[in-house]
């Protein structure tokens, strides 16, 4: 670890005092969630947790990793639950995989859009009582944390996000993890609680479970277990860091489409096919137009297109191996675009509102009878220029369609016993370049800013 950083991540103490932080904040999302006024953008509630939180998320990702999992207040009551459980129930075998996050994921985005949850402070606070509640239930029932690795559609978005991310956990010399006795890093100790997602610290090849509460490194008696600088493509570049599992490469894809879905939902065309949807099925069902276009857009389209590419990149080269093996080999490839698109997004609606939370926070004060921050300025909101804003959007993705290419050839270049055909990586370009250029196309169309006064 760093100095002064990782000694503070190290103490006892250090994620309960980042904790505490984001369960003040918590609380007054609630707060102002359900009892203040219902206008996205005089809220808290909308504004802190959807434009303020996943513009921090994205950023933490890209510059240090799982932050806002470690911060997490969702968790605090961990303890409490745990000493309900005691030795507890496990989670069931079958549940045991991505699956049930990726439906958790899916549903999610649906909501999103459906109900306007961007829009509605009273849904945001429910959102946010709903997740302390969820994450109390199963610690208490269940002895590990499968509201966590199981599923949390945040933390689901973050375990992928962070499989790019400059930070992983791992062992400083592997003979002493190998003699060691206690196993604290997973077990926990008197003191210490061990891994909630049951990692074992010297098996970690991987960011895809892991929350960085930095449990394992606080638990090891030997200080054995650091968390240092890694290259961002480290992980994703490495054949076989990942399981070669269905639910895991699909969830990578479901991610990647679930970003450009996300972005199609704020430009005019999203709106022009609901209404012609709704007129070729002679309906006025909201919630039916936009399930069939979301659907098509997170689901049947990422699950089509993933088959069709493993499956033509082994044909091309007459490769002998199951479906799963090949969508599974160049799979991780698809993480940087796919973050550069989510980073895109958010990014550019945080950086076009970000001091919108002065105004808010005073407008709150104001209404509880406090003078001290004065009159809101309503007019606060960029912290860069608005001409900046959909350059950088195109250089963010041209930059993560550059590493996913770069990361598709050291992945091609590092099986053995022989390298991978380029022909055979070709279907695996196209992809990338078809997720860039949409990304592209999107962020050049008009987009509507959600939750904000500032701009038409």
């Amino acid at each position: 670890m760093w100095p002064g950083i990782g000694r503070f991540l190290r103490w006892r103490w250090g994620r309960l005092t980042l904790q505490t932080v984001t369960l003040l904040v918590a609380a007054f999302v609630i707060y102002d969630g359900l009892t203040g006024p219902q206008r996205a953008a005089d809220n808290l509630a909308t504004v802190t947790v959807w434009l303020h939180y996943r513009g921090v998320l994205v950023l933490g990702l890209l510059l240090f990793g799982n932050l806002l999992c470690m911060s997490c207040p969702f968790t605090l009551p961990r303890t409490l639950a745990r000493r309900i459980a005691g030795r507890g129930r496990r989670w069931p075998q079958a549940l045991r995989n991505k699956w049930l996050a990726i439906c958790v994921l899916i549903v999610y985005f649906f909501l999103y859009e459906w109900l306007d949850l961007w829009a509605s402070p009273w849904w945001t606070a429910w959102i946010v009582v709903g997740y302390f509640s969820m994450a109390f239930l199963l610690e208490a029932l269940f002895a590990e944390s499968p509201f966590c690795k199981y599923i949390c559609p945040l933390g689901t978005f973050n375990f992928v996000s962070s499989t790019i991310s400059p930070t992983q956990i791992t062992i400083i010399q592997p003979d002493v993890c190998r003699t060691c006795v206690g196993k604290e890093c997973i077990n926990g100790s008197a003191q210490v609680l061990g891994c909630g997602t049951e990692l074992f610290a010297p098996q970690i090849t991987s960011n895809l479970d892991c929350t960085l509460c930095l449990d394992c490194v606080r638990a090891c008696p030997y200080e054995n277990v650091a968390l240092p600088y890694r290259s961002p493509v480290h992980e994703i570049a490495q054949p076989g860091s990942w399981p070669r599992r269905w639910d895991v490469s699909l969830l990578v894809w479901i991610f990647a489409f679930a970003g450009l879905s996300n972005a199609f939902g704020m430009v005019p065309p999203v709106f022009e096919l609901q209404l012609w949807l709704a007129g070729v099925l002679n309906t006025t069902s909201e919630f039916l137009v936009l399930l069939l276009i979301f659907g098509f857009l997170n689901v049947l389209l990422p699950v089509v297109l993933a088959l069709l590419v493993a499956w033509s990149s082994r044909a091309v080269v007459k490769r002998n191996e199951p479906l799963r093996v090949s969508l599974a080999r160049f799979t991780p490839a698809l993480v940087p675009v796919a973050f550069a698109v989510w980073l895109a997004h958010y990014g550019f609606h945080f950086a076009s509102g970000a001091l919108s939370i002065v105004p808010v926070t005073q407008n709150f004060l104001l209404d509880h009878g406090v003078t001290l921050l004065g009159e809101p300025d309503w007019m606060l909101a960029a912290i860069v220029p608005m001409g900046w804003l959909r350059p950088l959007e195109i250089v963010i993705t041209l930059i993560g369609f550059g590493v996913s290419l770069y990361v598709v050839g050291e992945i091609g270049r590092k099986i053995r016993p022989k390298p991978f055909p380029l022909i055979g990586q070709l279907p695996w370009v196209l992809i990338l370049l078809l997720i860039a250029a949409v990304g592209i196309i999107l962020f050049n169309l008009p987009m509507e800013m959600r939750g904000t006064v500032f701009f038409n």
